[in-house]
């Protein structure tokens, strides 16, 4: 036997593929078949933007004008302040000690610790410096120098420790 060359190999091939009989190849591809692919729907969205209101204008609302300052007086005498009771803050720095109280709870004395100054006893007491020296006449200096020890009267109807 010799060799049969490829083509022929592959001509036999469908040369034996045709003898198949018609009816069951037509059969055979009735029973395989699937059903069709369903439809495809394609559907663009376009968003309608909602117009946005156009801004009625208006008139600018002027702010009104703060009252002139009143003109500088020379030598126009300070305000009075009033002269009121002592009210005891809390401690602060340079104003730490114990004040004296009387029955009502408001302070009638304080003792001058270490540390303290005039002014922040003023400040602690609620008290101007000038009133809180008006009310203690034995303070020198203007308040400048207390020591520790000094008393000093809190209670605004009375002049002095007596």
């Amino acid at each position: 036997m010799r060799p049969v060359p490829s083509i022929a190999r592959h001509r036999r091939a469908l040369g034996a593929a045709a003898l198949v009989p018609l009816a069951i190849v037509g059969f055979a591809a009735c029973t395989l078949s699937s059903p069709p692919p369903a439809e495809t729907v394609l559907v663009t969205v376009t968003a309608t933007p909602t117009p946005t209101p156009t801004p009625t204008p208006t008139a600018p609302v002027a702010a009104p004008e703060p009252p002139p300052a009143p003109d500088p007086v020379p030598n126009d005498p300070a305000p009075v302040v009033e002269p009121g009771p002592a009210v005891d803050l809390g401690s602060i720095p340079g104003a730490t000690g114990t004040p004296v109280l009387d029955g009502d709870g408001m302070p009638v004395r304080y003792t001058v610790v270490s540390g303290d100054s005039f002014f922040d006893i003023a400040q602690r007491f609620d008290l101007p410096q000038q009133q809180l020296l008006r009310m203690n006449p034995q303070i020198h200096d203007f308040g400048e120098a207390v020591y520790i020890g000094d008393e000093l009267n809190l209670d605004w109807t009375k002049t002095g420790l007596g």
